[in-house]
């Protein structure tokens, strides 16, 4: 009997410790579905795809138990419904709820439009726009023209050597008669911009010994000189620009030795002659026609060399004293530029034209060949009016090659040593601007070479 009791006992101890372990499974099962369903209401997961559409939904999203086989795949968080036409934040931006975003746009609404864009101006580089001032700009510019006469005097005795030591007071200027208040005086010698302009159109023999002077013409210079160079005959070419290297220059000027002149009289008939051999005025192997034959029309540029070199010249800087040496025989015909309009740019800009004369300019009685003017043979008298004008000098005639090389050092000389003087005239008055202008020196036996005048700068009323 009490063995059947204890056996009773032990039962009811079992089913007691079962009835316990399924309570507690229960529990633990309850508290785990109530944690995975706040969780799931929280990031809204959906449900597991099913392969079949048509299935049922489980009534529970109890997870299944891992597979041996098939890993589980990871949950996707679709986007949140209702949301969809909203702007994404970006990181680190505060969202904002519907009626913050509504609050927004109503006083969005409630705003004034902004004014439209003003057009933007743009302006070259480098400079200030019209309703800009720069702090370096002056608020107020006054232009005055004033004609400060800057005049040149050379001075020699009567044996033509340069007469130095002369002092402001040993000088009159007189302008159209009336005495002048010299206001600036100087016997310093000047840098110079020299243009040298070679005549290319000469004789072939005139030529050859202007070539054989070309190392004197280079050494006249000093290292503080810029020369350019030039050639014309029917044309006018620069061959150098200015420049204070001696080298380029005899480089450029070596060059210009294989330039040959002109032979002499065009040939226009006979076996030598343009046409080839004739027989009683017929071309040999030709039809019986008897040929024209014209010589090329010659033309000597003067007047368009010396305006060439003159406009390059007044560009240079203004402490240089500016002169022009010319080579040439002296003939012009064929320029576009007049005498008148080269002198009148010569004298406006302080401009000194400086010539040696060669070939048959420098022959005996050539200044009284000067007064006749043949037709188609040119001018002969152009050169010397453009050195009387403009320093008061006359052309250095020379035939020698020595006596070549002695007037390129005598012309840089006289350019460079010369008295300066200067004086602010009047106003001028009248219809004419040019003035007539006469050096005076208060010592006997002395020689005066300046320019003869200049054209001011007509004054406002």
């Amino acid at each position: 009997m009490a063995s059947v009791i204890e056996k009773s006992a032990i039962e009811n101890t079992t089913k007691c410790r079962w009835g316990v372990l399924i309570a507690v499974a229960i529990g633990f099962g309850i508290a785990i579905c109530g944690a995975q369903a706040q969780s799931g209401s929280q990031t809204q997961s959906p449900p597991p795809s099913s392969s079949n559409p048509a299935s049922p939904k489980p009534a529970q999203d109890i997870p299944d138990a891992p597979s041996t086989v098939q890993p589980p795949a990871p949950p996707t968080a679709p986007p949140a419904a209702g949301r969809g036409s909203e702007p994404i934040p970006y990181p680190g931006e505060a969202q904002q709820t519907p009626d913050q975003v509504k609050q927004g746009q109503s006083q969005n609404q409630d705003k004034q439009p902004l004014p439209p864009m003003p057009p933007v101006e743009t302006v070259p580089a480098g400079s200030t726009p019209r309703n800009q001032i720069s702090a370096g700009d002056d608020l107020y510019k006054l232009v005055v023209k004033v004609n400060f006469v800057s005049l040149p005097v050379m001075v020699k005795d009567s044996s033509g050597h340069a007469v130095d030591g002369l002092l402001a007071r040993d000088f009159t200027v007189l302008e159209n008669g009336k005495k002048q208040n010299l206001t600036y005086f100087t016997s310093d010698p000047f840098e110079l911009s020299v243009a040298v302009v070679l005549d290319t159109g000469m004789s072939d023999v005139a030529l050859q010994k202007v070539n054989q002077t070309y190392t004197a013409l280079v050494g006249a210079f000093s290292p503080y000189d810029e020369v350019a160079l030039y050639t014309y005959s029917s044309t006018v070419s620069q061959v150098t620009d200015f420049t204070g290297r001696p080298e380029r220059l005899t480089a450029a000027l070596t060059e210009l030795k294989q330039v040959r002149g002109v032979a002499g009289p065009p040939v226009l008939g006979g076996p030598l002659g343009p046409g080839g051999p004739t027989v009683n005025g017929a071309p040999v192997g030709g039809p019986i026609i008897q040929p024209v034959n014209t010589p090329d029309r010659e033309s000597h540029v003067l007047n368009d060399a010396i305006l060439r070199a003159a406009l390059d010249l007044s560009k240079r800087e203004k402490t240089r004293r500016k002169v022009i040496f010319v080579i040439s025989d002296g003939r012009e015909m064929g320029s576009r530029a007049s005498y008148n309009g080269v002198r009148h740019l010569l004298q406006t800009r302080d401009i000194q034209v400086r010539a040696v004369v060669i070939d048959s300019g420098a022959l005996p009685g050539f200044r009284q060949l000067e007064k006749f003017h043949l037709p188609d043979q040119g001018r002969t008298n152009n050169l010397a009016r453009f050195v009387r004008a403009t320093c008061g000098a006359d052309p250095l005639p020379e035939l020698s090659r020595n006596a070549i090389e002695d007037a390129y050092s005598q012309m840089a000389s006289e350019a460079r040593n010369q008295y300066t003087l200067g004086y602010t005239p009047l106003p001028v008055t009248g219809a004419s601007a040019y003035r007539d202008i006469e050096v005076r020196v208060d010592r006997k036996g002395l020689k005066v070479a300046a320019k003869d005048g200049y054209y001011a700068i007509p004054s406002a009323h």
